[in-house]
């Protein structure tokens, strides 16, 4: 009974035509009846009971997958599924920050802003989130600063501790036990007056000027021309002279009293019209 149910439903039946009453002819084939498989796996199927096909039942993963629901949303940019899942599958994703859906996938998605590695000299690294490895700005290491989208060397003005700045150059220094600056190089040898002129008109940065050093000044150079000289070497000055430089102290009918760089003595003169070293200092700034 059971072969004559298969029998039936795998049978096609043909009535030929003019005949009083219709005769059926019997047509055996499997692929037409849909037993189109040549196995199933795990033999779990319908064989065709007059062929070699089968018909496989579908699992549900198959289902799922017929229709539609294909993608697991998990990994790098991804943030969940959208809708209820089958199979463990979903037919779209929902993806993560500066992430797009395409159709198939979450692709990173960056806004033109995110454009800076942020690495090199004068980078500390980048600034807020990144995005494919870029940022909208970046942090800029000591000495350099943010500026028209890359961290440029800052250009320093004024006093920085013991060097004082015009437009990113040192033009004066000192060290920790003097109150003033002093310029970077001498303005040569010349009478007082003209030094003393020269000094009041020389320019550290701008209308910031310097004055010829009083005596004690020029004393407190000399306890401390071994580190002077140093600084004044490392950044790009030149040393102090080995001679008698100008103060702009007075000394009674004598004229204005000079100090003996060699070994700082002070020394008075018979009138201003000597020719001694002169460098400006700077006091007020």
């Amino acid at each position: 009974m059971k072969f004559q149910v298969y029998l039936f439903l795998g049978t096609s039946l043909s009535c030929l035509p003019g005949l009083a009453f219709g005769q059926c002819v019997v047509t055996e084939d499997c692929a037409a009846l849909g037993y189109t498989a040549s196995s199933c796996d795990g033999g779990k199927g319908v064989k065709c009971p007059f062929g070699n096909g089968w018909f496989c039942a579908e699992d549900e993963a198959a289902v799922c997958e017929k229709n539609g629901f294909k993608y697991t949303c998990t990994g790098m940019g991804y943030s969940g599924g959208s809708g209820q899942p089958c199979g463990g599958k979903y037919k779209t994703c929902n993806c993560a920050t500066n992430y797009t859906w395409n159709g198939s996938s979450c692709t990173l998605s960056c806004s033109s802003s995110y454009q800076y590695t942020c690495t090199g000299t004068g980078y500390a690294g980048g600034a807020g989130s990144a995005c494919g490895g870029k940022y909208t700005q970046c942090t800029c290491a000591s000495g350099y600063e943010w500026k028209n989208g890359a961290c440029q060397q800052q250009v320093l003005n004024g006093a920085q501790g013991d060097l004082y700045y015009c437009n990113g150059t040192v033009v004066g220094v000192k060290t920790s036990d003097m109150n003033f600056y002093v310029a970077m190089q001498d303005l040569g040898r010349m009478t007082w007056s003209s030094g003393n002129n020269a000094c009041l008109g020389y320019s550290f940065c701008g209308n910031v000027k310097g004055a010829l050093p009083s005596e004690d000044q020029l004393v407190t150079m000399y306890n401390n021309k071994s580190l002077l000289n140093s600084l004044l070497s490392a950044n790009g000055g030149t040393k102090l002279t080995e001679d008698r430089y100008w103060s702009s102290t007075y000394r009674d009918a004598g004229g204005h009293l000079n100090v003996h760089m060699p070994n700082g003595n002070v020394y008075g003169s018979d009138g201003d019209g000597y020719r001694y070293y002169v460098r400006p200092v700077l006091t007020k700034w």
